[in-house]
């Protein structure tokens, strides 16, 4: 599959939260944030694949543990058939404010810092290698 990525405003929606319609809201909005940018004249991937999750946060912190989830159920059938194809999972909060390096942005974060808000870099790539670890 070719890099897919995409931008969604913050704060994300723990998995754990007691408010399962706030749950569903959250992910019909990455759902339709994801739907923006993908392609539907390519099918959903059904090799293995790798996700990556950045959220940029103002105030609010979130464990990134228990945002993971929700976006991997928001992407099923679409960006792949099942998010069991998941083999490899990144997560990471950074303070909006703070300092830190950006070694390759794309133009679709540009968009999300130029937003002026938190936001979400979502990323889905073929899986490393299996036989490699690091």
């Amino acid at each position: 599959m070719e890099t897919f990525e995409f931008i969604v405003n913050g704060p994300p929606v723990s998995q754990q939260t007691r408010r399962r319609e706030k749950l569903r809201a959250w992910k019909d909005t990455v759902r339709q944030e994801a739907e923006k940018y993908w392609s539907f004249e390519q099918p959903p991937s059904t090799e293995s694949v790798m996700l990556k999750v950045t959220y940029f946060y103002n105030e609010i912190i979130v464990d990134v543990d228990n945002i993971v989830k929700p976006i991997q159920d928001a992407m099923n059938g679409l960006v792949y058939l099942d998010d069991t194809q998941i083999t490899d999972v990144l997560v990471r909060k950074r303070n909006i404010s703070g300092k830190f390096i950006i070694e390759s942005i794309t133009p679709i974060m540009t968009k999300g810092f130029a937003r002026g808000n938190e936001f979400l870099h979502i990323v889905v790539t073929d899986a490393p290698d299996q036989e490699v670890i690091d």
